[in-house]
């Protein structure tokens, strides 16, 4: 089965090579790049492709799917064996504070990863750096990794960057409702509360993606854009609290 994908995904795409070398993105991540065409779609935001035909083909969005699911089981198998004696809503909720937008952004971010993204030439380095673009190439490598390589080497890359040297005890007590501490924030400083609004949403109806804006005092503070509108108005609502943190500080 795996070989038939690998057919699948090696079929030839339009070769733009990254600033940075494949060979350094091999450093990076740990394993051999002989698949050139299946990495550097990995790398593809669909912003590059805008308004081509099939560009969901040709973007990274099919192998951030692929790795989305090969992170989730390998971080289920792993929080399976740690907590024997917990419950499955603790391990649900404790695996979505590893594998969430923001978390596997903080992942990329500590790779370097984003120096080897290609987007739209429209695209300033700010948005380059936006948590759902880093996210999704994070998610698409692990599902790259997977095809070439295997289970084993992909279990291996999740384990040395998402679930090393992280203290699971720790991140299972920690608080990790944005939206809820965005409010006690805000209410602590004036009566009115946020206001979430849906600046736009795309895409076809199983494979929807949300753009969410937070106001705080009829100002924007925080945007998100997620596949969930849930997700993407937590992490709305952390940029907006981070935002709000930052401009309280003395100058």
């Amino acid at each position: 089965m795996i070989g038939w994908i690998k057919r699948w995904f090696s079929s030839e795409i339009p070769a733009q090579l990254p600033t940075h070398s494949l060979a350094e993105l091999a450093d990076v991540i740990g394993v051999p790049i002989n698949n050139t065409s299946l990495f550097l779609q990995a790398l593809k935001h669909r912003s590059l492709l805008r308004g081509m035909p099939d560009s969901h083909m040709e973007s990274n969005e099919r192998l951030e799917y692929l790795g989305d699911a090969v992170l989730g089981f390998v971080v289920a198998e792993h929080l399976f064996s740690e907590y024997p004696d917990h419950d499955e809503g603790f391990l649900t909720r404790l695996r979505a504070k590893l594998v969430n937008g923001g978390a596997l952004a903080e992942r990329a971010r500590e790779l370097d990863l984003g120096k080897f993204i290609l987007v739209s030439e429209s695209l300033t380095e700010e948005q380059k750096d936006n948590d759902s673009i880093l996210a999704d190439a994070f998610e698409a490598i692990i599902g790259a990794i997977y095809l070439e390589h295997g289970t084993e080497a992909a279990r291996t890359f999740v384990n040395n960057v998402v679930l090393t040297d992280v203290d699971l005890d720790q991140l299972a007590r920690r608080k990790d409702n944005h939206k809820s501490i965005l409010l006690e924030y805000v209410q602590a400083r004036t009566q009115n509360q946020p206001e979430y609004n849906v600046i736009s949403e795309s895409g076809p109806s199983h494979d929807k993606r949300f753009v969410i804006a937070v106001l705080v005092e009829n100002e924007e503070c925080g945007r998100a854009e997620d596949k969930s509108k849930k997700r993407a108005e937590q992490t709305a609502a952390k940029l907006a609290l981070d935002h709000l943190k930052t401009a309280e500080k003395p100058a």
